[in-house]
């Protein structure tokens, strides 16, 4: 199997249009974990991703009757651009279906290139089974963004650059998984030629389907309602056939990261390169962290794959915001404090000298108050000798920094507390971000039920985050949720939820 494999990748022809891409050593990220970590820089590729080189690869060798016919994909980011570039080169009419609520950027990108954008969806399976119509009804040869053995080759000239780029021994290459065809192309290669060294998957928490396949030893489909949305470019709820086919005998971890932490990595990025990449793109670097931290692996050389830079500058402000807890520099944290003059320096007296990066305060009743507060900390325990310094003052404190609700909503919220006789709930809503979007989730709620609460960002993604509290007594809850689940959007209750209860409730 290798050897095929490494044959076709020594002969793919993704320099027509690709770029070889340099190894960069980040050197502050080197000195911070104590081994010689190298970016593959993919996100330097004409169209910012490396997809152009499994698409390119797939479409230069088809013959003059099926160029005839055109090529048709499904995509709402890297993949496309890939297709739609490769095609202008090859002189090839190309079709490209796209969810509707796809950001503009992606859009005007792929239309540059010269092709047809067909907008059907809000999600890739939409996308997918419109796009296997149009093929089957007009004969467009499909181009698949990972399961196909000319688009895994040409991902695996990744991996034949690394090797050639990198003369001494690599401990650990990293790469993000989606499909699987990146990391597919590149273990066949760096597997037969070097063996020793280690292949390590990375996928975000809530799509990491490779993760589940080599767990249960087969291809397993995730739920879409647990699929990750923010980590886009990886967002796939199946492994391909084909390229598990080659992960399930050559990879040899899989590492599942988080939002935060994926933040925290495209800021180390920018520290050491000045570049942004997008969240996909910074997977790699996440998983090549935490497998340090758990091995406690030192003075060795390893590479991730910097594999995209295709974001909108409106998700940036969110980015941003969750760096430091990805970094485990910041802690969130809900603190009781006395109502009463003076109580506000009392707390500050107890924080020192720590730099304080958020401070919000609800007024709770006559006794006491409730502050949400950001702490600046460092990333050895001193988060929790923070709680417990509290904790020996008197305060009752509550750790907020893994709690979405809190990070997503309760941070921006100001207002009071509802009177509990109210009986409200809340639940958290996602739904397709596009022009209107927002009107036609009001509109789907209706009428028939009494709004409390709504906090809704607009975060620069595909998907819109809503939180909503409704005023529904115990014998109506099964109703309403009758009625969340006709409106056909995801969503997770977060009545029980600590931040909730300590600043909303």
């Amino acid at each position: 199997m290798l050897e095929r494999y490494v044959k076709k990748i020594l002969a793919s022809r993704v320099y027509d249009v690709a770029v070889e891409t340099p190894l960069h050593e980040a050197a502050s990220l080197s000195r911070r974990l104590g081994n010689r970590v190298l970016l593959k820089r993919e996100d330097l590729q004409p169209v910012f991703s490396f997809k152009l080189r499994g698409s390119y690869n797939k479409m230069v060798q088809l013959s003059p009757a099926e160029r005839a016919r055109g090529v048709i994909a499904a995509s709402a980011g890297n993949h496309a651009q890939g297709v739609a570039l490769a095609a202008q080169r090859l002189g090839i009419k190309a079709h490209i279906v796209m969810g509707r609520n796809t950001p503009d950027i992606k859009i005007d990108a792929v239309r540059s290139y010269g092709a047809r954008i067909v907008m059907h969806g809000d999600t890739y399976d939409d996308a997918l089974i419109h796009a296997r119509e149009l093929e089957a009804k007009h004969g467009h040869v499909f181009v698949h963004p990972y399961d196909d053995p000319d688009v895994i080759a040409g991902q695996g000239t990744v991996g034949m650059e690394i090797l050639n780029q990198h003369g001494a021994d690599i401990h650990a290459i990293f790469v993000p998984v989606g499909g699987g065809g990146l990391i597919a192309g590149i273990a066949a290669y760096v597997k037969y030629l070097r063996p020793e060294t280690r292949i390590v998957g990375v996928e975000a928490e809530g799509s990491a389907c490779l993760t589940a396949a080599m767990a249960a030893k087969r291809r397993v489909k995730l739920p879409y309602e647990s699929l990750d949305l923010f980590a886009d470019g990886i967002s796939v709820a199946q492994v391909g056939k084909e390229p598990f086919k080659i992960a399930r005998r050559f990879v040899d971890d899989m590492i599942v990261v988080t939002t935060d932490e994926i933040c925290g990595s495209i800021k180390d990025i920018f520290d050491d390169t000045r570049s942004i990449t997008e969240p996909a793109g910074a997977v790699a670097l996440a998983g090549l962290k935490k497998y340090v931290e758990a091995t406690g692996v030192r003075d060795t050389d390893l590479v991730a794959i910097d594999s995209g830079a295709n974001v909108n500058f409106d998700r940036l402000r969110h980015i941003s915001e969750r760096a430091e807890l990805g970094e485990k520099r910041e802690a969130i944290l809900g603190v009781t404090i006395p109502e009463r003059p003076g109580s506000f320096r009392a707390f500050c007296r107890t924080l020192g000298k720590r730099s304080v990066t958020e401070f919000n305060y609800r007024y709770a009743d006559a006794e006491e108050a409730r502050v949400y507060v950001g702490v600046q900390v460092g990333p050895d325990g001193s988060r929790q000798a923070l709680i417990r310094t509290l904790k020996a003052a008197g305060y009752a404190v509550e750790d907020m920094t893994d709690n979405e609700l809190a990070k997503l909503h309760v941070r921006h919220m100001v207002g009071g507390r509802i009177n509990t006789d109210h009986n409200e709930i809340l639940y958290r809503f996602e739904f397709p971000e596009r022009p209107g979007a927002l009107l036609k989730f009001l509109l789907g709620l209706g009428e028939n039920w009494n709004i409390t609460m709504f906090h809704y960002r607009n975060h620069g993604a595909a998907w819109g985050r809503v939180l909503v509290g409704f005023e529904a007594k115990t014998g109506k809850r099964s109703e309403l949720k009758g009625f969340l689940d006709r409106i056909g959007y995801r969503y997770s209750e977060e009545t029980g939820n600590s931040a909730y209860q300590m600043f909303l409730r």
